[in-house]
């Protein structure tokens, strides 16, 4: 089995987990900086404040609906709370070290997001923040010193908090407008630097964490859908900007993606797959066909949701698609419409049913060795356009002894998803650009906001409370990967 030639390996991170600086600069605060630190059994919490001084917190769940601050309150910073987003692991004043890491494993390209908010501190600015758009050229050219092209998500839960404070977040249709001139900042700026484009993290969040993925206070049914579509319509505004700004601009769409399996051979467990797959991939079906699916327009229906929508929004999706699709693929899910106290653990598996034929994680993720051949072929087939692979990786409390990190079990998780990946490609004919590991280096887990859960190849000396050197430590599996990139996938020994 062997991948094209021109397939770009390397690994991924979010401003909001890795960054760090969070006040340095002229950066403006995002939804994530008001988010406290969690655990795998307590949910992370935001911190609020009502007009007339009173303060709290409300726990940040993981479903539709589930966050709804009090009447009057909106997300600001409270003393006394520790937020991991405001260091990360510190990437702002790390950044040469950790591209020299990456380059010393081979990386092709560099998955980062951009702090929308460093670069427009209240979202919607006329003009931009000069010191954060110096901040990321430094970095650019950086990765350019190495060879290392980036691949740029214009947001990761990265809203502005000044837009979720004064609009509510993505509910309201003025953030399309001030996304579209956030892009066209950016990708006038940066022109020559960086060709790969993501315009929203993982844009179904919207119904799985609306505070996460669209700033929304009240994660109601009625707002995530009209979240979604703002969303879908600046998608394609920033699609149509990088087009004007540079032929060679490619733009990508990204989808948290699991494989679903039904418990039974139950039709009606497999009449549930159906509707959950339809859910998941509605959003893809907007971003890369141009246009809603029928079964989303009847379910906004029978449930009485009302857009406000304008006839040149449908043009706009339709002549402006996503160029390619990219993907984040940790897990796979089980459901069913039977009785069962078979419950999986975790925030990625909340609801769902343990599969009794998987391992699973100490945070309850099910390792699943055939799943990214599944996802490839499903949205390969589904689609017929280019797929990246820009999430996939194993948390896991990396255990630091005499300044090594043996984490075999990464090694094998991962062995076990690039030759998944491989057999996609090989035997099945799906056209991959590349695989972004999660993550490069260590940062802080987006569903818990814990450090003890680590993904990176490179380990940071940072705890649960921020306490640490920051110093980096490469793990087993930063040698073991470069291997792999040497290989070009051949060698998973």
């Amino acid at each position: 089995m062997s991948l094209n030639k021109d397939f770009m390996w390397g690994g991924a991170s979010a401003a909001n987990q890795y960054e760090g600086g969070y006040d340095e600069g002229g950066k403006g605060l995002n939804a994530v900086d008001v988010l406290t630190n969690g655990s795998a059994t307590e949910a992370r919490k935001a911190t609020w404040k009502t007009p007339d001084g009173e303060v709290g917190t409300t726990d940040l769940h993981w479903g539709p609906g589930e966050f709804k601050l009090p009447e009057g309150a909106v997300p600001q910073l409270v003393d006394g709370y520790y937020y991991p987003s405001h260091q990360g692991t510190d990437f702002y004043h790390h950044y040469k070290e950790d591209i020299k890491y990456m380059a010393e494993m081979g990386f092709d390209v560099f998955r980062l997001s951009m702090n929308w908010s460093r670069i427009l501190p209240n979202g919607d600015d006329e003009k931009p923040n000069e010191a954060g758009l110096a901040f990321y050229d430094q970095v650019f050219d950086e990765c350019a010193k190495y060879g290392i092209k980036p691949l740029v998500t214009l947001s990761h839960y990265e809203t502005p908090l000044s837009l979720i404070q004064r609009f509510g977040g993505w509910k309201d249709r003025h953030l399309i407008d001030a996304f579209a001139h956030y892009a066209e900042i950016v990708m006038k700026h940066y022109q020559g630097k960086v060709q790969y484009w993501l315009t929203f993290n993982e844009i179904n969040a919207m119904d799985m964490a609306p505070y996460m993925g669209g700033g929304l206070i009240d994660g109601s049914e009625q707002n995530r859908a009209q979240g979604a579509h703002n969303q879908f319509v600046a998608s394609s505004k920033a699609v149509k900007i990088a087009h004007e700004i540079d032929a060679h601009n490619q733009v990508g769409m990204m989808l948290a993606y699991s494989a679903i399996y039904p418990y039974t051979c139950d039709p009606a467990d497999q009449l549930l797959v159906m509707k959950a797959k339809q859910d998941m991939l509605f959003y893809s079906d907007v971003q890369m066909r141009g246009y809603y699916p029928t079964s989303r327009l009847k379910k906004y229906e029978r449930d009485g949701i009302k857009l406000d929508d304008r006839p040149e929004d449908y043009e706009l999706l339709k002549k402006y698609p996503c160029d390619f699709l990219s993907f984040s693929c940790y897990t796979s899910n089980v459901v069913t419409t039977h009785a069962n106290d078979a419950k999986a653990a975790g925030n990625v598996s909340a609801g769902n049913i343990t599969n009794p034929y998987l391992e699973t994680n100490a945070w309850g993720w099910a390792t699943d060795p055939d799943v990214l051949c599944l996802g490839l072929n499903e949205l390969w087939e589904r689609y017929h356009k280019p797929l990246w692979v820009v999430e996939n990786g194993l948390g896991w409390a990396d255990k630091f002894e005499d300044g090594k990190i043996h984490d075999d079990y990464r090694i094998k998780y991962l062995r076990a998803q690039i030759k998944s990946m491989e057999e996609a490609v090989s035997l099945d004919g799906v056209d991959l650009m590349g695989y972004t590991m999660w993550s490069a280096i260590d940062l802080v887990s987006n569903g818990t906001g814990e450090m003890k859960k680590r993904y990176g190849f490179v380990y940071v000396d940072r705890d649960d409370r921020g306490h640490g050197s920051l110093k980096r430590y490469p793990k087993d599996s930063f040698y073991w990967y470069k291997k792999v990139i040497a290989s070009n996938g051949q060698d998973l020994a």
